[in-house]
């Protein structure tokens, strides 16, 4: 698995994350939200999240 130093992330739940360096794998996520009207931080999620 080969860390992409273009994107963080502290999600170790998910399939994607670099183990003990806060990175993901991925070439590139899909950020999305979950509300009509996103306003915060908490509106938004990684559409890319796959579990472990």
């Amino acid at each position: 698995m080969q860390a992409n130093k273009a994107i963080q992330c502290t999600v170790q739940q998910c399939s994607f994350h670099c183990g003990h360096q806060n990175f993901c794998s991925l070439d590139s996520i899909l950020v999305g939200t979950h509300e009509q009207n996103p306003t915060v931080v908490e509106c938004t999620d990684c559409k890319s999240f796959r579990r472990k």
